[in-house]
């Protein structure tokens, strides 16, 4: 699946190619509503603005952000989020991919956001206007009805809207319904007293669901508001790198969609910035600093990332930040997903890093290519010996991605390869990986 606009025969250098590939990344036509010449145009024309061909003010790397610049406090949080107009939103994966995933690239105007590699973006989600909707029908409510809360007085639709969370039920909402129905099966889960057994029950429901319980429930608009939580932002680690997408910021979003019950689920978030923002439109974020993921000071050393489906995200960040730096240091990637001909995000930039020699291994592993499904872990195992020379001779391992599942697989199969090739026993090979996370050489951004 090719992700790239750039001609087949366009000869460009290298260097021009991948920042072509990342500005164009950026400023899809698919939403800017030109043509793909017209939009290639303008990258070019940016393209000559600039005295080299490399990306935009890069900086030498002894001063990258982070190394001599004092951090700045922002002004943007999540109480005060910076509106970002949203300049780009494009499909990262074939037609026929069974999952939906975005590139999403927001314009950081006059913010003076300074994100480093390695960092999220916050944004502050509006609630799906069905949702919405559907929940004040539920309860017989009035859409305009004045309601004074403890931040002052607005309309429940609004409210609900904006305010309030109601996706995720709260606990006092889940007593409130089970006192007041009786619901047999909710009532057994709570007697179990097992926070997994609540959590299973409760996966995919929302406030609707909930009150659907009995039809014959009541509550009115203020009592509902008194059981809600205040809407929280959600957190996307970034996909850019400062110092090549100067004063815009990528995400890569999976859109959460699925049916149950007779009715359409959709992400929170997710579905906001995929389906509801639009081009030209702006959205609430600020930065959210994750010191813990952070590329190593020292530009010559190894790096090793693990990121399949949307872990690959900061990654792509960091092959940008070490081009941009001039590093030295060698990098590997062990990317995977379901299928090579539709689910292979940013192909074209990653093979781009590897001609130009940034990224010096690539292993992949799409799962439902063969029979046996294969995973990163077996492609860690498979290279086990080369991986434990990378690690000896200093590498840092990073790991971004689902925590329930991936996550604790790789960690397994990184205790297996340094204890088979490192000829150790299961004791010194968890001191060997707990000596890595004491150095900050084992990191792991998962969610």
């Amino acid at each position: 699946m090719k992700t790239s606009n750039l001609p087949g025969d366009a000869q460009y250098t290298g260097d021009q190619r991948l920042w072509l590939s990342g500005f164009l990344a950026g400023f899809d036509s698919a939403v800017a509503g030109t043509t793909r010449d017209d939009v290639l145009a303008t990258a070019l024309e940016a393209l000559r603005e600039l005295d080299t061909v490399t990306a935009p003010e890069v900086r030498p790397a002894q001063e990258a952000p982070g190394k001599s610049d004092k951090p700045k406090r922002s002004p943007w949080t999540r109480k005060n989020p910076y509106s970002a107009k949203l300049v780009a939103n494009r499909p990262l994966r074939g037609s026929e991919s069974g999952k939906d995933v975005r590139h999403v690239v927001f314009d950081l105007g006059d913010s003076d956001i300074d994100y480093e590699a390695g960092d999220g973006l916050g944004v502050r989600p509006v609630n799906d206007p069905e949702l919405v909707a559907a929940l004040i029908e539920r309860i017989g409510a009035d859409p305009g009805e004045s309601i004074t809360t403890r931040t002052g007085e607005s309309t429940l639709i609004d409210l609900l809207t904006y305010e309030y969370e109601i996706s995720l039920p709260t606990r006092e909402l889940i007593d409130h319904v089970a006192d007041r129905t009786g619901d047999a099966e909710l009532v057994h889960v709570l007697s179990t007293e097992e926070r997994e057994a609540l959590e299973g029950w409760l996966w995919g429901k929302d406030v609707l669901d909930l009150l659907d319980l009995d039809p014959n429930l009541e509550i009115n608009a203020a009592q509902l508001l008194e059981l809600l939580r205040p809407l929280a932002h959600r957190v996307y680690s970034i996909s850019s790198s400062p110092l090549t997408h100067k004063g815009m910021v990528h995400l890569t979003v999976a859109a959460v969609r699925h049916r149950s019950a007779q009715r359409d689920r959709r992400g929170q978030c997710s579905t906001y910035l995929a389906d509801r923002v639009g081009a030209g439109n702006t959205a609430g974020v600020f930065l959210s600093k994750n010191r813990s993921f952070r590329l190593p000071a020292d530009d010559a050393a190894p790096v090793i990332m693990v990121g399949p489906g949307t872990g690959v995200a900061p990654f792509r960040s960091f092959l940008y930040e070490r081009k941009a730096r001039g590093a030295t240091g060698t990098n590997w990637l062990f990317y995977g997903d379901q299928y090579r001909a539709t689910d292979f995000m940013y192909e074209d930039e990653l093979v781009q890093f590897q001609r130009d020699g940034v990224l010096h291994r690539l292993d992949l592993a799409f799962s439902r290519d063969q029979k046996q499904k294969i995973y990163v872990q077996d492609r860690m195992r498979e290279h086990g010996q080369e991986l434990f020379r990378w690690l000896d001779v200093g590498a840092y391992f990073y790991v971004c991605g689902d925590a329930a599942q991936m996550a604790r697989d790789v960690d397994t199969a990184l205790h297996d390869v340094i204890a088979e090739y490192g000829g150790l026993d299961e004791e010194a090979a968890e001191d060997y990986v707990n000596t890595l996370k004491r150095e900050k050489r084992y990191l792991r951004d998962v969610y």
